[in-house]
């Protein structure tokens, strides 16, 4: 009887074995976890910059503002028959 209840306590870690330890155990779901939720938040990071993108490139496409204010900060153009100042502090 003794033998018995050995071999069935054998057969019972050896079954357990496998969810604890192997590879479908609740440690490594528990870390696939982690990464899905590492990577969601890489992606919802990613999703904010593409929709910055995507909303300038369609102002850039539909309107002249953008391009204005883009040629007047980036290169420094002026309209025609427009004065421009420039206000140097002093000490520099």
């Amino acid at each position: 009887m003794k033998i018995l209840a050995a071999i069935l306590a054998a057969l019972i870690v050896a079954l357990q074995y496998p969810l604890w330890l192997g590879k479908g155990s609740w440690r490594s779901a528990w870390e696939l976890d982690r990464a899905l939720a590492a990577q969601r938040a890489t992606n919802a990071g990613l999703k904010a910059r593409n929709d910055a993108l995507d909303a300038e490139v369609r102002d850039l496409k539909e309107g002249t503002e953008a391009i204005e204010e883009r040629a007047r900060m980036e290169l420094g153009m002026i309209k025609r028959d427009e004065i421009f100042y420039q206000v140097v502090s002093p000490g520099r």
